[in-house]
């Protein structure tokens, strides 16, 4: 599965539909007997329900999309499950519909939502979704056996389900990186150009001076050893945090303390700006727009720069194109003193899911319902969203399912075209990383993966770790003490880059003393005692 969601909060969501894959389960009522079965000769489903009776329509609120339902995938689904599906349009803004629906009662059979804000917990507060745990007991096998312990972990606080997510599940696949152009790697480091090597932090230092040394100019333009964005720093402290091994806090004899106050948070920060004062880093990142940034990368100018593998897409195509694969920015780690490069952080995951999926209070079926729910969450089900058509995408070969070349080429060649015509990966429901039950990749962009995602896993993969611990433990928004945790998230961000940019070592340590000065003032202790206590909640409610 691919990609993005992660660190400008822990990052940016924008690229992520087309840079993922994942799924997964054991066929519903067929199980894998159904997978195997040609798609002409399904018949509907168990899990469906009304196929010897009058058809049911459900209502489905996506709020990621708003097609109609009426590709090959969804036409398989309706015909397997005997329920027949009407998708509302999402028009404007997504979570002004969500606020909208909720206010005036006027829901639709199904919601998706997503699961980072505050939305879902005031459908929940308003009474405006069900509870799922006795539909998902009756009704539910193939819920409960692809979910497993998810399903405890994204309780609400009354002990119940009222929602499934999608894209759960650990995503194996990395995220931060050091981007380096593997053509200028080969000249200066050949013997880490292709990757399974980490680099120290004193070598990527060196590699810096090195590339400073040998390329004043390119196309007669000043090169840039390395610089970041501005606008996405969560990324960039993400990336630095990760050679060091740091998580979201630091924890402090069983305690969670904002992660700045780490020891090595100071040394992560006093080799930024050691970088920096070497005129390693280029001296206009503060001010550096996405697009600003972007640009350089494209240019060709830039040797590094921090962040998720995926982020420098454009840059890549613009160099490739220029220059061929060799041209482009490659994840490479960096791996700080002291440092297990296996306990490396570069790789920030929630397997609790992105979205989730709620039936309504004003569903008149939310028996049929669960069952077409139970059947998109089995693995055939899934393999169908995911896969598309048997004998039509893919194959069942010895045992496995084996994609057609000529559909992973139109894929690759076109994967927003492809998907919106054969429906392949179009609907992400309920959908879970990882392998199905013959060890094939429960998504089919699985088997698209180009030069730089190969180098991301092979020098990146196992920096992955689980963020769900320590993901939204902060006070309840529209008390006084969410308005002190902004406040002290904005001391944060305004001194960390005063700290980097600093003119001397001495003044970077001053700069951060008065960073923890002011972030005590603004109330951070008591803040960190709220953190701690939902930290300690959120376990045991797991057990």
């Amino acid at each position: 599965m691919k990609k993005r969601r992660i660190a400008t909060g822990m990052i940016a969501v924008s690229l992520m539909a087309g840079l993922l894959a994942g799924c997964g389960g054991n066929g519903g009522n067929g199980g894998n007997e159904g997978a195997a079965s040609p798609a002409g000769s399904q018949q509907p489903s168990a899990s469906g329900s009304q196929a010897a009776g009058k058809p049911i329509t459900i209502t489905f609120f996506d709020q990621n999309r708003g097609d109609p339902f009426d590709d090959p995938v969804a036409q398989e689904i309706m015909k397997r499950t005997g329920i027949k599906v009407q998708i509302q349009q999402p028009t404007g803004n997504p979570q002004e519909k969500l606020s909208l629906m909720l206010a005036s009662g006027d829901m639709p059979d199904v919601i998706l939502m997503t699961r980072s804000g505050d939305i879902i917990n005031k459908y929940i507060a308003a009474g405006a979704i069900i509870p799922l745990n006795d539909l998902i007991d009756q009704y539910g096998p193939d819920v409960k056996e692809q979910y497993g312990d998810i399903l405890a972990r994204t309780r609400h606080t009354d002990g119940k389900n009222y929602y499934l997510s999608n894209w759960y599940g650990m995503d194996p696949t990395p995220v931060f990186g050091m981007n380096i152009r593997k053509d200028l790697l080969k000249e200066l480091a050949p013997d880490k150009a292709e990757g399974g090597q980490p680099f120290t932090t004193d070598e990527f230092e060196q590699l810096l001076k090195d590339f400073k040394a040998k390329y004043p100019t390119i196309d007669g333009k000043p090169a840039v050893p390395m610089t970041f964005t501005a606008e996405n720093t969560g990324a960039l402290f993400g990336t630095f945090k990760g050679m060091w091994g740091m998580k979201t806090y630091y924890e402090d004899g069983g305690s969670l303390k904002f992660d700045v106050k780490d020891p090595k948070y100071l040394e992560m920060l006093l080799y930024m700006n050691k970088l920096y004062r070497e005129g390693l880093i280029e001296s206009d990142w503060p001010v550096n727009k996405n697009q600003t940034w972007e640009q350089k990368l494209s240019n060709g100018i830039v040797f590094a720069t921090p962040g998720a593998y995926w982020d420098v897409g454009n840059a890549n195509n613009a160099l490739k194109k220029a220059g061929g694969i060799e041209r482009q920015l490659y994840s490479y780690k960096v791996v700080a003193p002291g440092v297990d490069p296996a306990k490396t952080t570069f790789g920030p995951r929630n397997p609790l899911g992105w979205d989730g999926i709620a039936i309504s209070k004003n569903n008149e079926h939310p028996v049929e319902t669960m069952k077409f729910i139970n059947f998109l969450a089995s693995e055939e089900g899934q393999y169908l969203l995911m896969w598309g058509l048997e004998g039509q995408s893919w194959d069942l070969k010895d045992g496995k399912h084996t994609p057609r070349e000529d559909v992973l080429k139109q894929l690759k060649d076109d994967w927003a075209g492809t998907t919106k015509k054969m429906g392949i990966s179009k609907w992400t429901w309920f959908v879970k990383n990882g392998n199905g039950s013959d060890g094939t990749p429960l998504g089919i962009g699985a088997f698209n993966r180009g030069e730089i995602d190969e180098m991301a896993i092979k020098n990146l993969s196992d920096s992955v770790w689980d963020t769900s611990p320590y993901d939204n433990l902060g006070p309840e928004g529209g008390t006084p003490e969410s308005l002190s945790y902004q406040k002290v998230q904005d001391i944060m961000k305004q001194s960390l880059t005063k700290i980097v940019i600093a003119g001397s070592e001495a003044d970077a340590k001053k700069f951060y003393d008065d960073m923890l000065a002011q972030m005590k003032t603004a109330g951070d202790e008591k803040l960190e005692a709220i953190i701690t206590d939902n930290y300690k909640k959120r376990l045991e409610s797991w057990k």
